[in-house]
């Protein structure tokens, strides 16, 4: 009797130990999108709860929940959404956590786990190769090593050169002490280069409108980060043989040059009159001010003009150059340019009537159709979604919430200045915006999917009338 009973609890805790084993396998991330999605909620997390240690506010009392999360996600996500005053708000400390934050999302979670594997390690495990050939955009599991190296270095040189540029400009113009111009040059190339936008002045970069030797080198960094690294990879090796360039760094150089040049154009002139911004400036700075504003807006959050006041067509035409963006596998956010570029030239070869898409000589792959049309349907579906939703709960006027959305959403970071504002729903509703536009809505979509289903027939094809 003893015997049975014996076999009898071994086998309810063998079923016990099966039932455990099948629910973890069901948990537990399988797919590479599944992992890295997990990567930026642990770093999230993580960064949320250094920020609410009481070393990292000023006041009395140190930050809360929702407010630590914010600016962790906005870190992370390489925003720059604000719920409080970053240099006012956080100490040397938080600023330091925010920075580390910046610098680790920009690069992406799981490449810069993975890099740390390569620099400690000297090798990748299997798992390791795909999540950051995943998160790269590498085109096999074999260059993995290499692209993490060779992002690493473009990070250190171009970050390293503005931070010297700021810090010789603050130092000898602005009468910072050394280590004033070391903190703020070092802390405002990081932001630049992953396209952050965090700032350590409250009014942003609006004290330097006029000074090109602050402007101009955060936009050439902001620039550079935002055409992706397989465009720097590119460009470094065959910059002298532009014949020879792939269609997709000559989408993104193309695409980056017409959006820099419209939106100058555009937004100096709604503005050139407006006192509130570039209308009380010099016309050589109301130049500079529209060319950095437009830099900015399509992928980084810093302002050298006031948000706020200006006018609303001019928050319409720079809701969309951030929903637009910039390049792919890089720190910028949006859509991409190659994403809406191929849009337009599906809606031009409809137009001449062709049967195939074909961009700088080369013909466009169906399935690249497909994934463009998708993920705008996507993006458009959320940003209508949590617009309607955010016009429910709060009294901010549409096109003020729009353009907070479409911030949150593309990861740019610039504000009207509602955010602080917003009731904590809406803040969560920002948060979930910045998240999702982080990993990009395929990404996460796929992340959400539990498992692939292979189509094993097809249905017959009909064709519904069109217009």
């Amino acid at each position: 009797m003893l015997a049975g009973y014996s076999r009898s609890l071994a086998e309810l805790q063998g079923k016990q130990v099966s039932t455990l084993r099948r629910l973890a396998h069901k948990l537990v991330p399988r797919h590479p999108a599944q992992l890295i999605a997990l990567g930026f909620v642990l770093a999230i997390a993580a960064g949320t709860v250094l920020l609410m240690l009481p070393a990292a506010a000023t006041g009395p009392q140190p930050a809360s929940l929702l407010e630590a999360l914010f600016t962790a996600t906005s870190a992370v996500c390489v925003t720059g959404l604000i719920t409080v005053d970053t240099p006012v708000f956080w100490t040397g400390f938080g600023h330091a956590v925010i920075l580390v934050l910046i610098q680790i999302g920009g690069f992406g979670v799981m490449s810069f786990g993975a890099l740390l594997g390569v620099l400690t390690a000297r090798r990748l495990g299997l798992r390791s190769r795909m999540l950051a050939a995943t998160e790269t955009k590498s085109t096999g599991f074999g260059d993995v090593r290499r692209v993490l190296i060779g992002v690493l270095l473009i990070t250190v040189i171009v970050e390293t050169i503005l931070a010297v540029l700021l810090m010789l400009r603050f130092l000898l113009g602005y009468g910072y002490t050394p280590g004033e111009a070391l903190w703020h040059g070092v802390f405002h190339s990081v932001s630049a280069f992953n396209n952050a936008g965090f700032a350590l002045y409250s009014d942003s970069l609006m004290g330097f409108v006029g000074d090109p030797w602050v402007c101009l080198p955060i936009a050439g960094a902001v620039i550079i980060g935002s055409l992706g690294f397989p465009v720097l990879f590119e460009l470094r090796r065959q910059y002298r043989r532009p014949v020879y360039w792939s269609m997709h760094t000559k989408i993104v150089l193309a695409g980056s040059a017409v959006l820099l040049v419209g939106g100058t154009v555009f937004l100096t002139a709604a503005e050139w009159t407006n006192t509130a911004t570039l209308g009380g400036l010099p016309p050589e700075d109301r130049i500079l001010g529209g060319f950095f504003q437009s830099v900015i807006t399509r992928t980084a959050g810093f302002n050298s003009v006031d948000i706020g006041q200006m006018h609303p067509v001019s928050w319409l035409g720079m809701d969309i150059l951030m929903f637009i963006g910039g390049g792919p596998a890089g720190t910028a956010g949006g859509l991409k340019i190659t994403t809406f570029a191929v849009l337009f030239f599906i809606l031009a070869t409809e137009l001449r009537g062709d049967t195939a898409v074909n961009i700088f000589g080369k013909r466009l792959s169906r399935a690249v159709h497909r994934q463009a049309i998708t993920v705008v349907l996507l993006a458009i579906a959320l940003v209508t979604a949590s617009t309607m939703f955010l016009m429910m709960i709060t009294d901010f006027g549409q096109e003020r919430i729009l353009f907070e959305v479409v911030s949150a959403f593309a990861t740019v970071g610039l504000s009207t200045g509602i955010t602080a504002g917003m009731p904590p729903a809406g803040q969560v509703v920002l948060i979930l915006l910045m998240f999702i536009g982080r990993l990009g809505p395929v990404t996460l979509g796929t992340a959400l999917a539990l498992r692939k289903r292979p189509i094993l027939y097809e249905n017959p094809k009909e064709r519904p009338l069109i217009g």
